[in-house]
């Protein structure tokens, strides 16, 4: 194959993997939680002012988590840190599956937890928030700013951007569905398994960028 046909499929790859990483970070359903959080705890049984003492309080989460990313980003690396919130995301999503699929549903049919399964919600949920603002939130951004050679530095940041932008849309445009059509238990059991993919996937196919200049980076 000509020199300059391997260099024109090598650039597309590279903008792939970038596309990957942006429609990721929106399938593992993170904007779930900041869209629909209050809807989101109201339909697990919680009451309309505790919904919204949990919605501020993951909102401090988040803020603490990505300060702490930025101090540590340029020591782990980019792709440590992208398999490390992989894993916790999913974990973590596996276990708000397990309490919302044991919940009781009330006689007018809305989901409940017992006080045992609502602080093992609590607490996941929590845990998901740090891993994602930890690792996917802002190191995404940093990656797709990192990751393209510079020829093709722009018209590829444009095309990820889209795919971040749409994918948030179908995910937060879905949810609603899901929820009511499927329940939570299913619809958090998708954001779980599209966690997992994302870590084979970073593992696979993304390469580190630490420590790397623009002019190095290659398809």
């Amino acid at each position: 194959m000509p020199a300059g046909a391997r260099g024109v499929l090598g650039l597309r790859s590279i903008v792939w993997v970038g596309i990957m990483l942006a429609v990721f970070q929106q399938l593992v359903g993170i904007n779930v939680i900041f869209y629909y959080g209050a809807t989101l705890w109201q339909l697990a049984g919680f009451t309309e002012e505790q919904s919204l003492q949990i919605n501020i309080v993951s909102g401090a989460v988040s803020i603490a988590a990505c300060l702490v990313t930025i101090a540590v980003i340029d020591k782990i690396g980019r792709k440590p840190l992208l398999l490390i919130g992989s894993a916790g995301m999913a974990a973590t999503l596996f276990a708000m599956v397990y309490v919302f699929a044991n919940g009781t549903l009330d006689a007018a049919g809305n989901l409940q937890l017992s006080p045992e399964l609502g602080i093992v919600a609590l607490v996941a949920a929590n845990l998901y928030v740090i891993f994602f603002n930890g690792s996917w939130g802002p190191v995404m951004w940093v990656m797709l700013g990192e990751m393209f050679p510079n020829q093709i530095r722009g018209s590829a940041l444009a095309v990820a951007g889209f795919a971040q932008w749409f994918s948030n849309y179908l995910v937060a445009q879905s949810f609603p569905v899901m929820a009511s059509g499927l329940g939570l238990a299913v619809s958090y059991l998708f954001y779980a398994v599209a966690a997992v993919i994302s870590f084979f996937l970073v593992q696979r196919f993304v390469r580190e960028t630490k420590g790397k200049e623009l002019e190095e980076m290659e398809g």
